[in-house]
């Protein structure tokens, strides 16, 4: 039964007040908050247990002492690195290497997605067979080296960024999420005299942000933590991205040599080195990821799910 909440102010009419909620919605209030507390922390602990070790004495990481708080604060490692002057070189190759690729692979992935998204097109078919083909089958590594070599692509910017330009699932969520804006929309844009681009650009386009967004998180991680294709594509120092850097000093300071150091140095930073390598990487995705969190669950769902 519905009561009503009389309003102090005289002449007002009364308001309506909610339904109670049951004891059973309560109980399951509880029950949810608790788990996700839950959740949260078991999430949260690994980021800042490395970033406590990260600044801890090597001794203490050694004798497992290092919890969520620092033992006998270190910054040497950091300082080890930050000396380093190929470390702001290979830190900005990142840099531009991410926002390059993700730039080419938002354009490039929009554009088929928008293609395939149009069940009447001539050789719609075939379109989607070829992108899902490649989902499980693939050239391997050494053709694919040998295919970048003879493009002359080798120690070059496009040897990283042109071989895994399109993801296709995020290929397939897009076209999804192109799928379900309606036609009605597109055919009145026509109707106007607007033509496939201007379509796209002026009307599916800012329909589209959460997708967008979604992709755009997807690639710009893709990139920023992608080394593999550097390694095997690069032979010159000055051009490999922050994550072979950090990888080559992450083996060069277990082995204790090739690091320019004294072997006290060596031993201290191979002592914390994985979590400094980590924090170093991982902090512009954690700055960057607040602004576009907000789009990327929606973004998710609305591109893999038909209505």
């Amino acid at each position: 039964m519905v009561t009503l909440d009389t309003d102090p102010i005289v002449g007002a009419s009364p308001r309506p007040r909610g339904p109670r909620p049951t004891r059973g919605f309560r109980v399951f209030q509880v029950v949810n908050t608790v788990i996700l507390t839950g959740v949260v922390i078991v999430t949260l602990y690994p980021f800042v247990n490395v970033v406590a070790r990260s600044l801890s004495d090597e001794a203490e990481i050694i004798a497992g002492r290092v919890n969520l708080l620092p033992r006998g604060l270190n910054f040497e490692t950091y300082k080890f690195v930050f000396r380093d002057e190929l470390f702001w070189t290979n830190y900005r190759n990142t840099v531009v290497y991410t926002v390059v690729a993700t730039l080419i692979s938002i354009v490039l992935t929009t554009c088929y997605a928008y293609v395939l998204s149009k069940s009447s097109l001539k050789g719609h078919k075939a379109l989607v067979g070829l992108a899902i083909f490649t989902m499980f089958f693939s050239g391997g590594i050494i053709p694919n080296y040998v295919l970048v070599t003879s493009l002359g692509l080798k120690n070059t910017i496009w040897a990283v960024v042109l071989p895994n330009a399109i993801s296709v699932f995020n290929l397939l969520v897009m076209k999804s999420f192109f799928e379900n804006i309606p036609q009605e929309l597109e055919e009145a844009a026509a109707i106007d005299g607007l033509g496939t681009y201007g379509t796209l650009l002026r009307i599916v386009l800012p329909l589209s942000k959460a997708v967008v967004a979604t992709m755009l998180l997807l690639y710009s991680v893709t990139f920023w933590n992608a080394w593999f294709g550097a390694f095997i594509y690069m032979d010159r120092a000055e051009l490999f991205p922050v994550t072979v850097y950090l990888r080559n000093l992450i083996s060069s300071a277990t082995s204790t040599t090739g690091v320019g150091a004294s072997y006290e140095q060596a031993t201290q930073v191979a002592a914390n080195i994985q979590s400094v390598t980590m924090v170093l990487t991982v902090l512009p995705i954690l700055l960057v990821y607040p602004f576009v969190q907000r789009y990327f669950v929606s973004g998710i769902m609305l591109g893999a799910v038909k209505g």
